[in-house]
């Protein structure tokens, strides 16, 4: 159980930050880097869920779980490991959540046209939220490999295919509340 009694520690002041476990690296650390950018997800998410419209309840509750999953990903990240660990030895994504995304990255993507272009960013409030969060969820995945590619680091491959398959459903979710509106295609080269 978590309990914060108070905010404020002053122990990053001069830069550096603790790691579950007590480790302490610089705030510029690609580990740090990696949990934050997770936590930039998160928030991008939670921007999103206000926008997702009242006949999307199921959406939105896919999205809070999402959420949920985004913390454990993020103690699993800030939680430095040389190996893998033994399963269940600490809070880590796990391939039933990867599953469960997968599914409902077809349940979502069943009623959809196929693509025949590339969408834009945009269409509805909630659509455009939701490919920031894609493209914020790509660089958490890009900052997840790069760490995992350390020496003397390690990422559990788990948490690399969820944060994958998070931007796949996130995409998918943005084509998913625009399925009324249209997605916003691009046009190549129409500006010339």
């Amino acid at each position: 159980m978590v309990r914060l009694d108070k905010i404020y520690t002053r122990g990053g002041d001069a830069g550096a930050t603790s790691l579950i476990g007590g480790a302490r690296r610089r705030k510029d650390d690609i580990r740090v880097e990696a949990y934050g950018a997770v936590d930039e997800t998160n928030a991008a998410i939670g921007l999103a869920r206000l926008a997702v419209e009242p006949q999307d309840r199921g959406l939105d509750a896919m999205l809070e779980r999402i959420q949920n999953e985004l913390f454990d990903l993020g103690a699993e990240l800030a939680t430095p490991a040389k190996e893998p660990a033994e399963p269940g030895a600490k809070l880590s994504i796990v391939q039933s959540q990867i599953d469960r995304i997968e599914r409902e990255i077809d349940e979502l993507n069943r009623p959809l046209a196929p693509l025949k272009s590339f969408v834009l960013p945009g269409g509805t409030a909630a659509a455009a939220h939701l490919h920031l969060a894609r493209t914020i969820a790509r660089r958490a995945e890009r900052v997840m490999v790069t760490l995992a590619n350390m020496e003397g680091e390690f990422v559990e491959p788990a948490a690399l295919a969820y944060v994958n398959r998070l931007s796949d459903f996130l995409f998918v979710a943005s084509r998913y509340v625009n399925r009324e509106k249209g997605d916003v295609l691009w046009k190549p080269g129409a500006t010339r």
